[in-house]
């Protein structure tokens, strides 16, 4: 880092970021370094998804002082200059009334044609590119750690698994991380093997449903796939499912990608502000910071509200967690 990054905010950042909720502690350290005691504290960008701008996700980074980032293939592709999609939301599951079948027809036939036109860029692109989506992030002093790519073992075919796998080596990341099946770890195993790179699949909290990664034993049918595949634990789902995330942590700490910071309800209870859930986030972050496991810990900002005063919040109880 050179001494042009450890300059603090200009008066204007200074007061923008104090006005929207971020404490004036977290403000006064902004643009220093989120490893703390040891521990890599960092965010998916998925957490800033209501920015449609990704340049403007980047930024959210340096103000905030974050310096690891869980990149979104979406985010990446639009800096390397994808055309620009249609809008169905910010990517979390919506609330309110249901679609007509008018509605419903209309979104399935714009996403068929989303996918058709992605798969002709996908085709076309140079992966130079993404090594300039890289430096963007470098030179803003965040390190590009992971890239999530999400699959699903109905609609993802082979070609662009190896698309993903490629997108992941431009952008020089240490592992890719997944939102998918059970089964796809029979499919993503030979890919991951080739590669030589880590695939860490996302769990979440539904346990009525066996191909859905959920609980230990789901996790380990993944593991056993490859020594290439392993767990990106979201710590909260995982207190969904009424999973013990430090006991996880601990056994197969060696085959954990990354993890989703987040504070959830048991018994599949809905996301909440840090510290009104069940999730044990400080029980969590100590274990790392007591074993020097060097496993980045990222928020995932969900439960409503300003994006960067959020995870604002939730980066400076981290610090005072593992202060």
């Amino acid at each position: 880092m050179n001494h042009t990054d450890t300059i603090l905010y200009s008066r204007r950042d200074f007061g923008k970021l104090v006005a929207a909720g971020v404490p004036l502690s977290l403000a006064l350290r902004a643009r220093a370094d989120s490893k703390i005691n040891g521990v890599q504290i960092g965010a998916i960008t998925y957490s800033f998804r209501t920015m449609s701008n990704p340049e403007d996700i980047i930024a959210a980074y340096k103000t905030l002082g974050l310096s690891e980032a869980e990149l979104m293939s979406n985010h990446a592709e639009a800096l390397a200059g994808a055309p620009a999609g249609p809008a169905f939301g910010g990517g979390g599951r919506g609330r309110g009334q249901e679609m007509t079948d008018e509605q419903r027809a209309a979104m399935q036939k714009a996403q068929q044609e989303r996918a058709e036109q992605m798969k002709q860029w996908r085709s076309s692109v140079s992966m130079d590119k993404f090594k300039d989506v890289r430096k963007k992030f470098n030179d803003a002093g965040v390190d590009v750690r992971l890239l999530t790519y999400n699959m699903n073992v109905n609609n993802t075919k082979d070609d662009e698994i190896e698309y993903a796998f490629q997108l992941a080596q431009a952008l020089g990341v240490k592992a890719i991380t997944t939102s998918t099946q059970v089964s796809m770890a029979k499919r993503l195993a030979p890919f991951a093997d080739k590669h030589h790179l880590m695939v860490g699949f996302h769990g979440h909290d539904q346990t009525d449903k066996p191909d859905e990664v959920s609980t230990e034993e789901t996790f380990q049918t993944v593991m056993a796939a490859s020594k290439y595949l392993g767990a990106n634990l979201d710590i909260g789902h995982y207190t969904a499912a009424d999973g013990d995330p430090a006991a996880f942590i601990e056994k197969y700490h060696e085959r954990i990608t990354n993890l989703h910071l987040k504070d959830r309800k048991k018994n599949h209870g809905e996301n909440v502000p840090w510290g009104q859930g069940d999730t044990p986030i400080k029980q969590v972050l100590l274990l790392l910071k007591e074993k020097k496991y060097d496993i980045p810990a990222n928020i995932e900002f969900e439960y409503g509200g300003d994006p960067v005063a959020e995870v604002g919040k939730c980066l400076e109880y981290c610090r005072q967690v593992l202060a």
